[in-house]
Formats: C-alpha cells, structure tokens, sequence
C-alpha cells in the first residue's frame, strides 16, 4: 500500500513523500500513527549532514535520502500470522519506527500502552529511555547530588527521572535563559548559565565541594570539560550527548585520572538487547517502566509537550530546527489527518 513518510531528501531539506508500506509479515505488525515524537540532536545531525550513529567515521561523507523518526504512537491496523499478544485496535508505542503514516514492523518493537498514558506522551517514550539509561549507568543513590549539562528534550527528561530517582540537588545546567526556566518548571533543583563567570564556583556551592553524577547532553567537548570541572571525588559522568566533533583536548590526569572519574559511554545502543540486568535494562523494559512513572505521576511527559505540527509542515518545522537557537522542547507530528 502507499502511505505517507517525512524524508530528508538532501541537507536542511525535509519533505513529506509518498513511499511504500509492505503487509505485515508473520511476525509483524502494521501500525498506523497518531503521534511521532522529534529526537531535536539526532534528527538535526541527520538533516545537516552530521555524523550518526555508532562507529561511524568522522570524516565520513553524508549520504541522502535520509529517514529519522524513532519514537512515536498509534493504533495497530493489521497483525501477521504468528502475532498472539497484540490485536487490532491496540493502543501501541512504536520504536525504532520512522515518521510515517502507516509503518509496518517487527512485533518486539511495539509495546502496548496502558489505559491512562495517552498516545501523545507515549510517542516520546522511547527518547525518554536514554536518559533512563544513562541514569541506571551511573549507579545513582538516594541523596547524591546530580548536574544536567544541556536541557533538550534528553536533558529535561533526564531533570524530572533524576529527581524521580532521588538525587538532591538536582542542578540543570544551559546557556539558554527559557530552556533554563523550563527545566525549573520540570523539577530542577537549581538553574545555572554554563557561560557565568563564576559557573563553577555556584555548583561546588550547591553541590557541598562536587557532583556525585552527572548526565551530560551538550555533545559538545566544552560542556564535558565543565562537567569534570566540578565532579566530587569517584563522580560518575554519564556521555549521553553523542560528541560528534574530536576536535577539542581534556586534562585526563588532572580531570580524570587523579580524581578517580568514571566516563560512561551513555548511547542508546550500548544496552543489552534481550535480558536486562542491574543497571543495564532494555529498551522495550525501559519503556515498560515509564508507563508505570508516568501512571504513578512520578514524571510528567505531558508537560514535555510544546508544540503538535502536522506532518505536511515538516519542511518549515525542520527549518526551525535547523536554525533556531531555542527550538522547542518537546515537538510532535499528529498524523491523524495525513491519509
């Protein structure tokens, strides 16, 4: 069948193309989208031509189409022949999907959604599952003081599931003055501007001498030097942010080295696939987890919510994205319309 799907067709350009949608295999699923949620880092390396992915050379030539799109939610429409736990009219999270209006794939990579979790805040389920991640990499106790180095959707997710889990002062960290205020509104402890002066003196303060943890989301080499500035002695410090560019040079043995630091290699691919593990869950029982933060009211993924677009604005939205300083934090494409 034909259906719709937004392709990055060269760089900076966003277009909503007709494609191909196959039936669904035995053990598959078609799903037809109500929700997809943007993943603002990933899907902004892709539409420039950024390096993406795991092992991917720096240097390497970008290469067009290109296809984004992996968290989002919607309604099960047809079921293969094998499938005996999903139905249609299921309620679905969809990850490691695309943006498109009818997707059909493997049943391990749907989840039914719980009465009570609407499809919008699911659509962003899985890239709150990052954060998670990282969080559960750092082995954080209750009472360690924890830092957020940048606050996109990653870094605000990661604000409210820090907190969630228990660290006091949770100190959310960006040059950006709404993106600082929104993360207060999320649950930030304290907000602080990386550029002040007096940056690292303000979070030795409020942290009583150093971070116990920290998530670091900027994928920028400046923010993770920062980070190290004010880690507490044996700190953790989660790479969530994917440090496309090499180009910068850190002090291993006074920052690193000496201190006992511990760098943590935070992508979303470095998980277990199958069985998950003290620290090291899957995606699909992150996932499961979040259903219940979300139905216990511990985070709050409807305030995540900034803007819903339809699919036929891609171009304009990825303009934005391309090029704005602020771009909001939370953005989905309701596909409901789009036949």
């Amino acid at each position: 069948m034909i259906t719709k799907q937004i392709i990055f067709t060269e760089p900076g350009k966003a277009e909503l193309l007709e494609v191909e949608c196959a039936e669904p295999k035995e053990n598959e699923v078609t799903v037809e989208l109500v929700y997809s949620a943007i993943s603002s880092g990933t899907e902004k390396a892709n539409l420039i031509g950024q390096r993406n992915g795991v092992d991917i050379r720096e240097d390497a030539e970008a290469k067009y189409p290109r296809a984004v799109g992996y968290s989002a939610s919607g309604v099960v429409v047809a079921v293969g022949s094998a499938v005996r736990d999903l139905a249609l009219g299921d309620r679905v999270i969809v990850f490691w999907g695309k943006h498109k209006k009818r997707i059909t794939i493997h049943q391990k990579n749907v989840l039914k959604i719980p009465e009570g979790v609407s499809l919008a805040e699911a659509s962003m389920a899985l890239i709150a599952t990052f954060p998670l991640a990282a969080i559960r990499k750092t082995h954080l106790e209750l009472g360690e003081s924890a830092l957020v180095m940048g606050l996109g959707i990653l870094g605000v997710f990661a604000v409210q599931l820090l907190k969630a889990a228990g660290a006091y002062p949770v100190i959310a960290v960006d040059p950006v003055r709404e993106r600082r205020e929104f993360a207060r509104e999320m649950g930030a402890d304290f907000v602080l501007d990386p550029t002040e002066e007096d940056f690292v003196a303000k979070v030795l303060e409020l942290s009583e001498g150093g971070v116990n943890v920290c998530i670091e989301v900027t994928g920028l080499g400046i923010g993770l030097i920062q980070a190290l500035d004010v880690m507490a002695m044996m700190g953790r410090v989660a790479l969530l942010g994917c440090t496309r560019s090499s180009k910068f040079e850190i002090d291993y043995y006074g920052k690193v080295h000496g201190r006992g630091i511990s760098l943590i290699g935070a992508h979303t691919m470095a998980r277990p696939k199958n069985d998950s593990s003290c620290g090291l869950w899957t995606d699909r029982d992150d996932l499961h987890a979040l259903m219940k933060l979300i139905l216990g009211k511990r985070v709050n993924f409807q305030g995540m919510i900034q803007e819903i677009h339809s699919p036929a604005e891609a171009g304009e939205v990825y303009t934005r994205l391309a090029t704005e300083k602020n771009f909001p934090i939370g953005v989905l494409f309701d596909w409901k319309e789009i036949e």
